[in-house]
């Protein structure tokens, strides 16, 4: 089976499977920068921890500043909704950009693995580290790519979380 990594939402094609790739989203009725700012926003548990996020300049470094949230600062239930939030952001990135569909139904059956550089918990969890790792983002695009196919056969529009 083939294999395609992304990892830099710079790289071509497939850096736009990352979520650090710019190209805002609207979710839960607000415009996003990325899909990790709509995914970070669900983070927060208060007003102004959201918008101290959601004001980081890149979405690197708002990625890097959620990561470091104390627990009091975080949403209760975070640890059990993470998932179901990043897929439905992702469900919102996707059918709202034609192009970004596109590119992810072109990668066929191949398995898709977010491949990060840097050996830490969250790059394991999310993706893998030197064929090390979950591969969380990887799993939920190729569900994502599963979903959209069946509905491509079907005919039906996919329809965006908002």
């Amino acid at each position: 089976m083939d294999e395609i990594r992304f990892y830099r939402a710079s790289e071509k094609p497939y850096g736009v499977f990352s979520n650090l790739y710019k190209r805002e989203i609207m979710f839960e009725g607000e415009l996003f920068a990325t899909s990790e700012h709509a995914y970070q926003a669900g983070k927060a548990r208060k007003p102004a921890v959201k918008k101290w996020l959601m004001d980081a300049p890149s979405p690197s470094l708002l990625a890097m500043a959620a990561h470091g949230l104390y627990y009091w600062d975080v949403a209760p239930g975070w640890s059990k909704n993470k998932f179901d939030r990043m897929r439905a952001v992702l469900r919102a990135k996707f059918a709202q950009h034609e192009d970004l569909m596109k590119t992810l139904l072109e990668t066929g059956e191949a398995r898709l693995v977010e491949s990060a550089t840097v050996d830490n918990p969250v790059n394991r969890l999310w993706g893998e580290v030197n064929g090390e790792g979950k591969n969380t983002l990887g799993i939920m695009l190729m569900e994502l790519r599963a979903e959209l196919q069946k509905e491509q056969n079907s005919g039906k529009k996919l329809h965006a979380a908002e």
